[in-house]
């Protein structure tokens, strides 16, 4: 009997505001067999601090975060502000 721990991004999706989103799956296998899955969702905004987020999804961002994009999103962000105020 072995057991395993594997873990893996299984979703990434770019929204239409440039918002990147992903789900990381975690696996717990026996012999071959998986005993349990479970999901982390995590999200990432335009111009976003990108240490420590898995390489496959720095990929994606940096090819969707073109400056077009991040100058909207943080124009969005503020506008946003200025109606909550």
């Amino acid at each position: 009997m072995s057991l395993t721990k594997t873990t893996s991004i299984d979703q990434i999706t770019v929204t239409e505001n440039g918002v990147v989103l992903y789900r990381e799956a975690t696996r717990i296998m026996e012999d071959g067999k998986e005993l349990s899955k479970t999901y982390h969702r995590s999200s990432l905004t335009p111009a976003q601090d990108l240490t420590g987020i898995p390489a496959n999804v720095v990929a994606i961002c940096n090819v969707a975060w073109t400056a077009e994009v991040i100058a909207a999103y943080q124009a969005q962000v503020e506008a946003s502000r200025i109606v909550g105020a």
